[in-house]
């Protein structure tokens, strides 16, 4: 199992002191499965303060500088740092956006997530902030395609090698310009503000690649209804924001229903290998089953 970062193992003291805030309170939040966020309350406001787990001084840094370019949140420590390393932890802190988290996301909202996100991509990639943003980095690497044909689940690995031969058959004569692409448009990753716009969370997937990949990534993540596979009216509206500032081209619509699939193998693929690999956990040994049963939605619904 994996472990993470407590409330009670925050140094409070450090933390207001490398962030010059006092009055310091902190709270746990729920969610998040990278890192640990907490609220942190103080008399000079609400902030998010995530300790970053997963990470050492370099990589931590690196997401700092790039979550800050999208969402211009990250407050830098007193000293102008973007990380503040106190107690053996590297942690960031961020503005609080006043709002929540709406599980699903409404239907009247994905025209918002597709405007979005379409807007992310307009984005310059090479931005200043931007330097070192990984390529393809959501993709699957080479040494995951080779771990699996080692699962124990032989089936689920087949299903596995079979769906990502006709991804890549299919991308095969294809291009688009990449752009900067988030990687995990769910539910979870976007508050819904107060004053009803969305704000995203969590750039650890941040990455230049195709947008569609991306757009397919995000129809996973939010266009799914009750019993999990894809809802055609939300994938529709969806698509319908997005397409407002990117129209898709009929080869982007012709290659849409593969990139679904692409990334909901992705998807399946992380989440077998986390939770039978790397931090084997009984509870959650059939989570990526229900990427399964979406994957075997899309064709029939696209």
């Amino acid at each position: 199992m994996a472990h993470y970062t407590t409330a009670d193992q925050i140094d409070l003291t450090a933390v207001a002191s490398r962030y010059g805030l006092t009055g310091v309170s902190i709270a746990p939040l729920s969610g998040g499965a990278a890192n640990s966020s907490f609220r942190l309350g103080s008399e000079q406001g609400e902030y998010v303060l995530t300790s970053l787990d997963n990470h050492d001084e370099q990589s931590a840094t690196a997401l700092a500088a790039h979550t800050r370019a999208p969402t211009s949140e990250v407050v830098p420590t007193t000293d102008g740092a973007l990380i503040a390393s106190t107690g053996g932890r590297l942690l960031v802190l961020k503005k609080w956006i006043a709002g929540g988290v709406q599980q699903p996301l409404p239907l009247a909202l994905l025209t918002d997530a597709g405007d979005l996100l379409a807007r992310l991509h307009a984005l310059a990639p090479n931005a200043e902030s931007l330097v070192g943003v990984p390529v393809g980095a959501r993709r699957l690497s080479p040494e995951h395609l080779a771990a699996i044909s080692g699962f124990a689940d032989q089936e689920f690995a087949q299903w596995l090698t079979s769906g990502l031969g006709r991804i890549r058959d299919a991308e095969a004569d294809t291009h688009r310009s990449p752009c900067l692409i988030h990687g995990d448009l769910f539910d979870d990753n976007l508050i819904v503000r107060d004053d009803g716009g969305l704000s995203v969370l969590d750039w650890e997937t941040i990455s230049v690649d195709d947008p569609l990949l991306d757009l397919g990534m995000a129809a996973v993540g939010l266009a799914q209804d009750e019993a999990g596979i894809l809802a055609t009216d939300r994938l529709h509206a969806l698509l319908e924001g997005y397409e407002k500032s990117r129209p898709l081209t009929s080869a982007d619509r012709a290659l849409l229903p593969f990139e679904i699939e692409h990334a909901a193998l992705i998807i399946a693929f992380h989440r077998y290998y986390r939770h039978n690999v790397r931090f084997p956990n009984p509870d959650r040994a059939t989570y990526h089953r229900a990427m399964v049963r979406f994957t075997e939605s899309v064709a029939r619904r696209v």
